[in-house]
């Protein structure tokens, strides 16, 4: 043990959850989610992050770290017409075709050759429009938006994940200093809620499928790759079946799905986390605690983010 695993481990959580939770809170904000559907959402989400890493990573011996579907979130942002009750029909969708994927190996080599250009199409077309929300923020808030877009461009060219969490940080430090921040929540503890799902064939079509497709090719195949590249087997059935099991529990919850982590898994694999690839695998159980930490607080962390300037 070093304190270099549990260092990597809470980097890991503090990249994953502040580099993409604004994504995930904009997409509860497109389905008119409630405060309490909310933080139920982000608590669910914690919670299948710490279930399954803490599992993964301790039943395979391998440094195997999960994330929710950033693309899948912004996905969910950018639709219109969906409600709460439908999305959640399309979050249990999109589980069960994760399970049938880790069940038939048939469809989990068909989805490995869906090509690179169509995956990557799919993430532009459903980022795109999510991206030109900064020029409509530029006009409003100048004096805040352009540092943080010069910043980015500048700190991405060292560090493309570390630059998410330092303009984050930076934008909070700004925010601040220009009086755009509300007043801060004391912390309290998380509340769940289940919400009762509704099938709506068109959003099941529209969002649940699109959910799966772009959910295994922008986070779990990378994430499998991520893994080989240091080293590691990637024992793709497990993680899938565990994976979408946990997105199956939550998604009554109101969280989307759970897969495996691509750029914050890096963070774990890498020597960085331990110089003996055998002992990586302890920023499992470190990783799944700072979860555990969020999943407590996390209509805490709601409050704390709706604070800030959208």
């Amino acid at each position: 043990m070093r304190s270099s695993i549990v260092i990597s481990a809470f980097v890991a959580v503090v990249v994953g959850f502040g580099g993409s939770v604004a994504v995930v809170l904009a997409a509860t904000k497109t389905v008119g989610a409630t405060e309490l559907e909310t933080a139920s959402w982000i608590g669910g989400l914690c919670l299948a992050m710490m279930a399954t890493s803490g599992f993964l990573s301790v039943r395979h011996r391998l440094p195997v770290v999960t994330a929710w579907s950033t693309p899948g979130a912004a996905l969910i942002a950018a639709t219109n017409g969906v409600n709460m009750s439908s999305a959640v029909g399309a979050f249990l969708l999109a589980a069960a075709l994760i399970l049938a994927t880790a069940a038939f190996r048939s469809l989990g080599a068909l989805v490995e050759k869906l090509p690179p250009a169509i995956a990557s199409s799919m993430l532009a077309g459903v980022l795109f429009t999510f991206v030109l929300e900064i020029f409509g923020a530029l006009q409003g808030s100048p004096a805040l938006v352009l540092p943080l877009v010069g910043g980015f461009m500048v700190l991405r060219l060292v560090s493309p994940a570390g630059a998410v969490l330092l303009v984050l940080i930076g934008g909070i430090t700004l925010a601040q200093g220009l009086g755009m921040i509300g007043s801060i929540p004391a912390l309290g503890l998380s509340e769940f809620t289940l919400i009762h799902p509704t099938f709506d064939p068109a959003v099941l079509i529209g969002v649940g499928v699109p959910l799966y497709l772009v959910t295994m090719a922008s986070q779990n195949l990378p994430g499998a790759a991520v893994l080989r590249a240091a080293g590691y087997p990637a024992p793709m059935r497990s993680i899938l079946t565990v994976t979408g099991l946990a997105s199956l529990l939550t998604a009554p919850l109101g969280a989307h799905t759970s897969n495996l982590a691509a750029i914050t898994a890096s963070i774990c694999t890498g020597p960085d986390a331990h110089p003996d690839p055998s002992k990586r695998w302890l920023c499992g159980p470190f990783y799944a605690i700072g979860y555990g930490f969020l999943a407590i607080f996390g209509a805490s962390v709601v409050a704390v983010f709706t604070s800030f300037p959208e």
